[in-house]
């Protein structure tokens, strides 16, 4: 119980921190809006359209690989830990072979796809 007590203790540091913090900004910070301060600032470029994005559509499907293999990692380094234990290590070593043939096939259907290609004219079906 000790260790719920430490984690809302700081939990509640934070959000006191948090809440001075900007207390403080709000009375010490000047204020003079103008047009100029309230309009939109694009990395030194006036926003033209309001439907304009620089990413493109294929940066998701990396992204979507990217968190396809955290999460591999997140369940392949505990599962180090439990193939040590005798009784758990040939169930767990089949169950994770499931886990890894899921993710190859995931992985070898976006191949086939052509996502994994970093090219300017070739975009996925």
């Amino acid at each position: 119980m000790t260790g719920y007590l430490v984690l809302a203790g700081v939990g509640v540091v934070g959000a006191l921190l948090f809440a001075a913090s900007m207390t403080a900004r709000r009375l010490l910070a000047p204020r003079a809006p103008s047009p100029a301060k309230l309009t939109t600032y694009e990395s030194g470029v006036d926003p033209v359209t309001g439907g304009w994005a620089q990413s493109h559509i294929r940066y998701v499907a990396y992204a979507f690989l990217y968190v396809v293999f955290a999460v591999d990692a997140v369940y392949l380094f505990p599962w180090a830990l439990v193939l040590r234990n005798h009784r758990l290590g040939v169930v767990s070593l089949v169950e994770m072979g499931i886990f890894i043939a899921v993710v190859l096939v995931g992985l070898l259907h976006a191949a086939r796809r052509g996502l994994l290609t970093w090219s300017d004219h070739k975009e996925p079906q």
